[in-house]
């Protein structure tokens, strides 16, 4: 009994540290507009405010402006606390305009157009979405005595990352398009004395394949 559970436990194993650290991404793109962005102007990136449930966190918001700033072509990101400090109250969650005909009347406020021409943005995107555990499975027992320590068992997670980037011209008042990205990642935990952990990298690399799809966009680029 003891070598066929032994067999079975290195069997499952086998099988996670197959399916560990692999991962399925998808893209899509849609464009309503022309976003050939030129020098001079910037971009901000803000998450996009919900009624219900929980915004994009900070620091994939944080990691898709890092991606736009590199590479061959970087674009200029204006920091969101900053521009969102700068047009109190006009951003806020509660007050930020819902459609991008709004912001029309939004830049007709007395001031308002004057600071958003100071700060040189000129797309603003609108990220959504987030990072969720969707199955996992199997069992880690850890232990300890004098002069020994283990682990035994084997557990694995699934985790699915889905963003979508939903740009607005604020030259132009209209909606210029989105970007969506789905990445899907199975990690796993084998406990064989060490714990040995393969991890999918599943919001990393959502946050570099938005990144390098928005530059695409705001360059003009056709769709993926």
């Amino acid at each position: 009994m003891r070598h066929r559970a032994s067999a079975s436990l290195l069997l499952a194993s086998i099988m996670l540290l197959t399916l560990a650290g692999c991962m399925s991404a998808t893209i899509q793109e849609s464009r309503e507009l022309p976003t050939q962005i030129v020098d001079g102007e910037a971009v901000v990136i803000l998450a996009k405010p919900q009624i219900e449930g929980v915004a994009a966190e900070d620091e994939f918001i944080d990691c898709v402006g890092r991606g736009l700033t590199k590479g061959e072509r970087p674009i200029t990101v204006r920091d969101n606390n900053d521009f969102v400090d700068g047009l109190f109250p006009w951003f806020e969650p509660g007050t930020a305009p819902t459609r991008p005909e709004a912001v029309t009347q939004l830049l007709a406020r007395p001031g308002v157009g004057e600071r958003v021409a100071a700060s040189g943005v000129r797309y603003l995107v609108w990220l959504d979405g987030g990072t969720r555990r969707t199955d996992g499975g199997g069992s880690l027992a850890c232990g300890a005595a004098p002069g020994a320590a283990g682990c035994i068992g084997f557990g694995w997670w699934e985790k699915e990352s889905d963003y979508e980037a939903t740009v607005w011209d604020l030259k132009q008042a209209r909606s210029a398009g989105s970007v969506e990205t789905n990445v899907t990642g199975t990690s796993a935990i084998v406990g064989a004395v060490v714990p040995l952990p393969f991890i999918a990298r599943v919001q990393g690399t959502a946050c570099d394949r938005l990144a390098e799809q928005l530059q695409n966009f705001f360059q003009g680029d056709a769709n993926p």
